[in-house]
């Protein structure tokens, strides 16, 4: 659904503000990067401001050519011998899309990445490659093993819950927990395989304009002042308004994209399952279905007064539950498996 591409920012409270004054320091002098598309200037939310300096591209080799793709990400600020926490997005998004939680996570200690899944984001797609599910993941374990190096807590939201269980299953080395956030993980793309391509075009074209991210914000956040609606629905289209998104967007589609329904009883890692309580995208009925499908290693967490994006929404929640699971004993039984978060 298009309400899955978006992510955006709201108002949030005082430990958000902490986080994004702790990241001023390391701005680029210059602003934002050069390789952003100029209309970041425009962008009036601070916590996108931020975290849109940071964005850089690293190298990755992923074999369909002698070249690097120059991959787009956020690296942390310190590095250290702990289980890095990897963030991925949703459908059609970017990393801008943790502004919120990413620095209440490096405010707690941890070690966070925030990656642009091959063919969203802003990486460097000049060249082109497949950007089918196979691609990306293949992109994702060369990101990992040239730069990361050491099993992540690998955390997807909505469509990156699939992209996350696809990945864990073909490289569990490289996982060593899981947290899935309002996965959607039982819908795909497969009837869209059928359509003409310029049919394909057209619809991807449809999901660049303002009047459907600025519905499908209100879908997802309900009612919000226009003018900060606008604001948001600015960030959450950044990335389109690079040159190759269309075509790459158009590869995914056509490729079928994730369908990973199969994989989910795979899942060998410990996961923690994050609901909000009001998800109008992916229903309550879905998101018990995958925490007994994931098993006795699956324990779930439902934010209460939340929709489909709890890591936006809900930030200090997220946060903390990401942090308190990263840190946790692996092998320590959880005595509460199936919980409620009072946020606040």
């Amino acid at each position: 659904m298009v309400c899955l591409t978006l992510g955006f920012p709201v108002t949030g409270g005082k430990g958000t503000e902490r986080g994004v004054g702790k990241l001023m320091h390391v701005r680029a002098s210059g602003g934002f990067p050069s390789f952003l598309p100029k209309e970041v200037h425009q962008i009036k939310d601070p916590f996108a401001r931020t975290l849109a300096q940071r964005i850089q591209r690293l190298p990755v080799q992923i074999g369909f050519s002698e070249s690097c793709i120059m991959s787009s990400c956020v690296k942390p600020i310190r590095q250290d011998e702990t289980n890095p926490v990897v963030l991925l997005h949703c459908f059609d998004s970017s990393c801008l899309e943790w502004r919120r939680t990413y620095p209440l996570l490096e405010e707690a200690g941890l070690e966070v990445w925030a990656v642009d899944v091959l063919g969203w984001g802003f990486s460097d797609l000049e060249i082109l490659p497949p950007c089918d599910a196979a691609t990306k993941r293949f992109h994702l374990y060369q990101l990992w093993k040239t730069h990361i190096k050491r099993p992540m807590i690998l955390v997807g939201p909505s469509l990156g819950g699939a992209v996350a269980i696809d990945f864990a299953v073909n490289y569990p080395e490289a996982v060593k927990k899981l947290v899935l956030i309002n996965a959607s993980v039982y819908e795909g793309t497969g009837l869209l395989t059928k359509l003409p391509r310029i049919m394909a075009y057209s619809l991807v074209s449809l999901l660049k304009s303002m009047p459907v991210r600025l519905y499908a914000k209100f879908l997802v956040f309900g009612n919000i002042p226009f003018t900060t609606s606008l604001d948001w629905t600015n960030v959450g289209r950044l990335h389109c308004l690079l040159p190759w998104w269309e075509d790459a967007t158009v590869s995914y589609i056509l490729s079928g994209g994730y369908n990973v329904v199969a994989q989910i009883k795979q899942v060998k890692q410990k996961t923690l399952v994050i609901w909000g309580e009001h998800d109008k995208i992916v229903s309550s009925k879905l998101a018990m279905k995958l925490y007994c499908e994931l098993g006795p290693n699956s324990t779930m967490q439902q934010i209460p007064d939340c929709g489909h994006l709890p890591h936006v929404e809900k930030p200090e929640a997220v946060a903390k539950l990401i942090a308190d699971f990263a840190r946790a004993d692996s092998c320590k039984e959880d005595p509460n498996p199936l919980a409620t978060v009072v946020d606040g």
